[in-house]
């Protein structure tokens, strides 16, 4: 028997992706880039334990926004906001099961710069270009502005303050994102931290989006 994937180096692992075994090295090499991986491969699961003791921190560079700081008493404050959002992502991903970690980072991106704008008095809005991306953006703005009426019962926030929630998120997104095209280490680590409902997580209809 050969690898399935390069069909030449014995197999030595089973790829639940693949549904078949595959070679130590392509499972390295495709993992979360051509393959779908699920969250509970245990091949996976240790990849990103080995990369989140192995993670350098983010330089000034890398970090969103970085002449704002987000204080930890706003976060304290605000945090069932924080965990809204990411309920809305959470329920948006059960719906789209293709959602990736770039998806919701393109997302949250262009919400935030949309907010922040907004902050100073302009009005400028570019929702992302890719329709999965797009609808999510969508779907998170929908949540802010049902939060900025006031009926949730959570402290409503003007549009720096969500714009302050949202770079939040984007600086947990820039240190869970390992780059590869297809991971969803991010969507997995809100899972982790705001635990979707059992019956709200079973399989959904699939919607395609035009």
């Amino acid at each position: 028997m050969s690898c399935a994937i390069c069909e030449k180096r014995p197999p030595k692992r089973y790829c639940p992706a693949k549904g078949e075994k595959i070679c130590a090295i392509c499972c390295g090499r495709e993992r979360e880039v051509t393959m779908d991986c699920p969250s509970d491969c245990p091949h996976l699961m240790a990849a990103r334990r080995y990369e989140r003791e192995h993670r350098k921190p983010l330089t000034a560079d890398e970090y969103p926004y970085r002449d704002i700081v987000v204080r930890e008493d706003f976060l304290h404050e605000r945090w069932p906001a924080i965990a809204g959002i990411a309920s809305a992502v959470l329920d948006f991903q059960i719906r789209h099961r293709d959602l990736t970690d770039s998806a919701v980072l393109s997302a949250i991106e262009a919400l935030a710069e949309t907010l922040r704008t907004l902050g100073t008095g302009i009005y400028y809005e570019r929702p992302p270009d890719a329709p999965i991306a797009r609808a999510l953006y969508a779907q998170i703005a929908e949540f802010l502005q049902e939060l900025k009426k006031g009926e949730s019962g959570m402290p409503a926030p003007k549009d720096s303050g969500a714009f302050l929630l949202l770079d939040f998120l984007l600086r947990v997104a820039r240190r869970e994102i390992n780059g590869r095209s297809r991971s969803r280490a991010f969507l997995d680590f809100l899972r982790a931290r705001f635990p979707v409902p059992a019956e709200a997580a079973k399989e959904a209809p699939r919607i395609i989006i035009p």
